[in-house]
């Protein structure tokens, strides 16, 4: 007998996950990555860099500029949220820590919206479960929430969404938009008023965002699903009324086009050299960067494979299919990939009603043994970092980033033996004899990849800061000068060009042949072509400095010469 769904769930498997403990998750996921640390190199450094020329004035704001070059990605907003965060923060607090702020929120956003996606998703009425003749099968309610703390943790458990979600770069807020836009999609037919407000914002938020070409594919893919559910209940288009879910979608898609034609945000960007690329590189990152929610996902076009044009199917896998198609055809592969991730989630929530208990058991098997190894490996090193004992784990520091002092921290010390005592527990409890829910199967997985990612902020974070950070190079450089002042630069990256502003404070100028500056930085590896460009008789060098992890990274220090 063929099921009309294939989701056969009880009232007893949709219990809720306890709301501190799903919050407490989200907190020890969020939180670590944003404080404490250091701009890094290469994207984050550089998006701050433009942030803080912004807010102090010096570039345009509807043309940003670092050092006379506009940014990699062609957006806006990110970096007007950043430098608005600069200029509203109060003098005690750094900068860098101000222009995280947004996207300290961004990143709860993306979570937010994901968890009301899958939720507003469940609600519909192709993805309820089958009802039972005698009663006691889910309440849609229950149901919903269920699902949708399965999304949630399955988001947070993606490994590819850590790194790149903790950096203050227009990727983040990209992907904080398009789950927006996403959830609002999804809640179109149920709210039709709040949802197409927050549409607007999240199609508009995802275009000034960089993205105005994604947020287009996005809208008119949920355009076609919503006019063909409309089909399917024989709803004639010039029947609907104006607040409809397709005409909100077409008006929001509308508005969308315009302004980015306005304000001139279409860019081609896409490399037609893209088919001839690795395919296998692109494929290992597709694999680890989405696990495990792309194997879930496949199981749900499986299971559901007669409701492929439902809402709740269609919906998502178009969302997946934009970011993945971008993937191949565009540079910056992962950044890309990340805007599937919410959506992905979706998809994996929805093979949970349909998986058989062995699954469940291998997945947290794995999980188990995965997530714990990394944890050890995290606390061996750190431990070899402070006493030197193993020796060869203390020597593989000493070789990556020579120079590195380790430094004891208290605080990081008891959050990160906090988490490691929860996971225990976490462990412990999955391992238990309780009643199955739906959920359960991703909870491991969502655990273990905020423990690695607390324990990587808190233990490792000092030698992190050390190998990732420019601060140490622009202080051993600000050393050498009087006062850094004027200075000329010769072939500087934008993430160095960005860390001498910010960190030196510095007035950087392109070295040229009339430049009166008094002093001259140049990149090592472009020493040859600098002797060709200037007359480097007006030049003495005072040092060349070198960044311990990266010796592309180098520096060369000059005087001007005197007389000259």
């Amino acid at each position: 007998m063929n099921q009309p769904t294939p989701a056969i769930v009880a009232q007893d498997a949709v219990r809720r996950l306890p709301r501190i403990a799903l919050l407490l998750l989200c907190l020890a996921y969020v939180v670590p990555g944003f404080v404490g640390r250091e701009p890094w190199k290469s994207a984050d450094i550089t998006a701050l860099g433009y942030m803080f020329e912004l807010a102090g004035g010096a570039s345009s704001w509807m043309a940003p500029t670092l050092l006379g070059q506009p940014p990699e990605f062609d957006a806006l907003l990110p970096y007007w949220l950043g430098a608005w965060a600069m200029q509203l923060a109060p003098g005690w607090m750094p900068a860098d820590f101000a222009a995280r702020i947004p996207f300290v929120l961004l990143l709860a956003l993306t979570l937010f919206a994901t968890w009301y996606g899958v939720y507003s998703l469940a609600r519909s009425p192709r993805a309820q479960p089958v009802p039972f003749a005698f009663g006691g099968e889910a309440n849609p309610t229950d149901y919903a929430r269920a699902m949708a703390d399965g999304g949630l943790l399955a988001l947070i458990a993606c490994l590819g969404l850590a790194q790149l979600s903790h950096e203050t770069t227009p990727a983040l807020a990209q992907v904080g938009f398009t789950s927006l836009t996403f959830y609002a999609t999804a809640a179109l037919s149920r709210r039709p008023a709040s949802a197409g407000l927050l549409l607007l914002a999240g199609m508009l938020g995802l275009a000034l965002s960089g993205a105005p070409a994604m947020a287009s594919l996005f809208a008119a893919g949920a355009l076609a699903i919503s006019l063909l559910e409309h089909d399917a209940g024989g709803e004639a288009p010039h029947a609907m009324p104006w607040w409809s879910g397709p005409a909100v979608l077409a008006g929001a898609l509308v508005l969308t086009v315009a302004l980015a034609s306005w304000l001139g945000l279409w860019r081609w960007r896409v490399d037609m050299a893209g088919p001839a690329r690795d395919w296998r590189a692109l494929g290992r990152l597709m694999i680890w960067f989405t696990w495990p929610a792309w194997p879930l996902a496949l199981w749900t076009l499986w299971r559901w494979r007669r409701q492929l044009a439902s809402r709740h199917v269609a919906l998502p896998l178009w969302f997946v299919l934009v970011s993945v198609l971008t993937t191949w055809f565009t540079p910056s592969s992962d950044r890309s990939l990340l805007l599937g991730l919410p959506a992905l989630a979706t998809l994996a929530a929805f093979a949970l009603p349909t998986l058989r208990r062995s699954v469940a058991a291998l997945i947290d098997w794995f999980t188990l043994l995965f997530f714990s190894s990394c944890a050890v490996i995290i606390w061996v090193m750190w431990f070899a970092m402070q006493t030197g004992v193993p020796a060869r784990p203390a020597a593989n520091v000493a070789r990556l980033a020579p120079g590195f002092e380790p430094s004891f921290s208290l605080l990081s010390f008891v959050l990160a033996l906090g988490a490691t005592i929860a996971w225990g527990w976490l462990v412990r409890w999955r391992t238990g004899r309780h009643r199955l829910v739906i959920w359960k199967s991703l909870v491991l997985p969502a655990g273990g990849a905020a423990l690695s990612w607390l324990l990587l902020m808190t233990l490792w974070l000092p030698v992190l800061d050390f190998a990732r950070s420019y601060a140490p190079v622009v202080r051993a450089v600000t050393r050498q000068m009087d006062r850094p002042g004027c200075v000329e630069t010769f072939g500087l990256t934008r993430a160095q060009a960005a860390a001498f502003r910010y960190h030196g404070r510095m007035d950087l100028q392109l070295a040229s042949a009339h430049g009166g500056c008094p002093w001259l930085l140049a990149s090592a590896p472009l020493q040859p072509a600098m002797r060709i460009v200037l007359d480097m008789r007006n030049w003495q060098l005072v040092s060349s400095i070198r960044r311990a992890a990266d010796a592309d990274d180098n520096v060369l220090l000059y005087r001007r010469a005197a007389g000259r």
